[in-house]
């Protein structure tokens, strides 16, 4: 009787939902582990799962006076962690038969996500085979029984919710000592958890996800601050996307593709909302890829109407390129404040009290979002984002890193790049992460003062735009950095020993493509490996398959919530293309990677880069390394010619005015590396060409390349 009460007081309370397969339970030796958010997590479970479980609770825990008068009524088993005989008795619990409930974080969550998972809960599950049942537990930790004190606002009675995931299995890993194959283990069950975190993350449009985070933390929270110094909170926020989604749907039609052209700032974000809720497409436009590059992207994605801003143009002096887009009307955010009328304001003011009103009927699957490449492999392709897949990518990123509303992100890298989007902006306005928007990651002396005035913690740039901050930056700029992450492009060991002597700071390298939102693996604190891109991120499925000529690794396929819908080309306007790849819903990323026993993932160079000669396969990425360790300190970049004799013939850009091919040829023998691999033909520039990304530019040093066959190779140097 007592157990019904409290089902029904809690019930009313916390209006908790319990959601799931509870069959899952009916197993001989069932394990159930459980994240950890408060100290209402044992009742929660014990109420309102459909099982009469022991639960494992700390000595410490039970001496407690309330807990201690609590476990009263719960069937449990205090042990005492340090001991060595702590594991054993659970062991022989476990195969009594009973339902075991235990919390394999030990501690409750002080960030909100996932924290140290201790490898004993995972060794029991391995030794006695038992069926692990992962159960998810949301809501609890913003309640006053949580420890989220100063991070997130305490809410007195917040809906919680339970979910009971399929069953999954630990086999005991085959290592040599009990000490690897007890980490092993506490490795795979912290990876069954992260997978929780993500399988059971709300599905919803960008602008719920919004409207859920400006509930969560209210309209005065402040937010987004850009170069104007003016910080937006929730309720700034709603109130401009609601204004520019009344004005622009009289400009535009329901899922109609609007291309955007602004600079980091409040109002972007603002107005991808706006489109977001009116369902209509925004599309990233890449300002930096020149009038054919600009008009291809909307071409490809059926573009009629661009939403700019005149003084960004103007500064960019884009205004006459973007104005010559044939068949597409141009609109200027600046404009839009004269064209509001008695009765807009009527509508947004209503609307800011009802904002979920505001937002035409989609589902998450609806397309959301379009980024574009590079066109590096041709014309730009539009990449098709759904509402639930980028917002996927953010569940992800969140589950392996414990960013927090404590934290303050400088975002400099444009938001036509998906790193920047994802990472810089929708991560912060769904978790209360506050952001300052910066227009241009060029200005290398700016941004570490801002950095430094604003208090950032997390920065995000490419190898080359972190190389440059660092060397203009003040050693004291960087130091309340706690998140310094590199993506786009391969980190340069340079870089990497320059942050780390000048600032103490060890740069964190990840992985990502555009089609995956773009985030595939990355290294964080709790798991990172110098030399790697990192551990697959939560919820992706991979495949390695082997490439004729490639020795070492083969060619990535990815599965997951996070990769696109499909893509939008030049020769089909408009209409999405599903990715080709070994299946449905796989996505073959072009990248040839190893990944190792413990789930690292190294980046070997992607198929288009590697170099055919005299019949054997030749990756232009460890033609770069020859280089770097011949020349360090300079930046190189290789391509490749066509050759009569030998099918291909490399060619090596660099900024190093003496690198030769001896010297080259040296540093081959140094690192194990074929002569193969030594270039004939070395070109030396004063920069490497960049795309506004940051990324290389490969089709202009691969035009480049082609020149120097119509050039006496005598000419250049040897």
């Amino acid at each position: 009787m007592l157990k019904i009460f409290l089902r029904l007081v809690m019930k009313a309370l916390f209006r908790v939902e319990v959601s799931g397969d509870a069959s899952v339970f009916d197993n001989p030796r069932t394990l159930i582990v459980a994240n950890h958010e408060s100290f209402i997590d044992g009742l929660l479970i014990g109420l309102f799962l459909p099982i009469d479980a022991v639960f494992v609770v700390h000595t410490q825990v039970a001496k407690r006076p309330l807990f201690r008068f609590l476990l009263r009524f719960v069937n449990h088993l205090a042990i005492d962690s340090t001991s060595p005989l702590a594991m054993k008795v659970i062991i022989k619990l476990v195969e009594t038969g009973q339902p075991v409930v235990i919390f394999p974080e030990g501690r409750i969550t002080r960030t909100g996500s996932l924290m140290k998972v201790y490898d004993g809960a995972a060794f029991v599950a391995a030794k006695t085979g038992a069926t692990i049942v992962p159960v998810r537990i949301d809501g609890a930790a913003r309640s006053y029984f949580g420890r989220l004190a100063g991070v997130y606002p305490r809410q007195a009675l917040p809906k919680v919710s339970i979910a009971i995931q399929p069953r999954r299995r630990i086999p005991m890993p085959e290592l040599p000592s009990a000490k690897l194959r007890r980490r092993r283990a506490g490795e795979l069950l912290r990876g069954i958890l992260l997978d929780m975190l993500v399988a059971t993350r709300p599905q919803r449009t960008l602008f719920d996800a919004f409207l859920d985070a400006k509930a969560t933390f209210g309209a005065h929270y402040r937010l987004v601050e850009d170069v104007r110094m003016q910080e937006e909170s929730y309720g700034s926020l709603l109130k401009m996307s609601l204004g520019l989604q009344r004005l622009i749907s009289r400009l535009t039609a329901p899922g109609e593709v609007v291309g955007v052209l602004t600079p980091n700032a409040a109002p972007t974000l603002g107005l991808v909302l706006a489109l977001a809720a009116g369902r209509r497409v925004p599309a990233l436009l890449n300002y930096t890829a020149g009038r054919e590059g600009l008009a291809a992207a909307c071409t490809a994605a059926n573009i009629r109407t661009i939403i700019a801003s005149r003084v960004f143009l103007e500064k960019a002096r884009l205004t006459q390129l973007v104005e010559q887009l044939p068949g597409i009307a141009v609109h200027y955010l600046e404009d839009f404040k004269a064209q509001i009328g008695i009765a807009d304001k009527i509508w947004v003011a209503w609307h800011m009290a009802f904002p979920r009103s505001a937002a035409l009927a989609q589902t998450p699957d609806d397309p959301a979002i379009v980024l574009f490449t590079s066109g590096s492999e041709g014309k730009p392709k539009g990449v098709v984002h759904s509402h639930a897949s980028v917002l996927s990518n953010v569940a992800q990123v969140r589950a392996v890193a414990d960013f927090t509303p404590l934290d303050k992100f400088m975002m400099a890298l444009p938001l036509f790049h998906s790193f920047g989007l994802t990472c810089g902006v929708l991560l912060p306005l769904v978790s209360g992460c506050k952001v300052f928007l910066y227009p241009s990651p060029l200005h290398y002396r700016v941004i570490p003062e801002i950095v430094y005035d604003r208090d950032c913690t997390v920065l995000f740039g490419t190898s080359t735009f972190l190389g440059n901050y660092g060397k203009f930056a003040h050693p004291y700029d960087f130091g309340r950095l706690r998140y310094v992450v590199a993506g786009a492009e391969k980190l340069s060991e340079d870089v990497r020993k320059l942050w780390i002597e000048k600032f103490g700071i060890r740069i964190l390298e990840g992985y990502g493509v555009t089609e995956c939102a773009p985030v595939v693996a990355v290294n964080v604190p709790m798991a990172c490996r110098i030399g790697s891109v990192g551990q697959f991120v939560p919820g992706m499925e991979i495949q390695v398959e082997p490439v004729p000529g490639i020795e070492h690794g083969g060619a990535l396929h990815v599965k997951g919530p996070n990769v696109m819908k499909g893509y939008f080309l030049f020769d089909r306007p408009g209409v999405i293309q599903p990715p080709q790849s070994v299946g449905a819903g796989w996505y073959s990323t072009g990248d040839v990677v190893t990944v190792d026993d413990d789930g690292f993932v190294h980046i070997r160079g992607r198929l288009k880069r590697f170099a055919k000669i005299a019949g054997e396969m030749v990756s232009l990425e460890v033609v770069e390394k020859i280089a770097t360790t011949a020349a360090p300190g300079h930046t190189h970049a290789a391509a490749t010619r066509g050759d009569a004799a030998k099918g291909e013939a490399l060619v090596l850009f660099t900024t190093a005015p003496q690198l030769n091919r001896d010297l080259l040829l040296a540093a081959a023998r140094a690192t194990g590396a074929p002569e193969l691999a030594v270039p004939r033909v070395i070109r030396q520039l004063e920069a490497i060409p960049l795309l506004g990304s940051g990324k290389t530019d490969y089709v202009r040093l691969k035009r480049l390349a082609e020149e120097t066959a119509a050039v006496n190779t005598g000419a250049a140097i040897a």
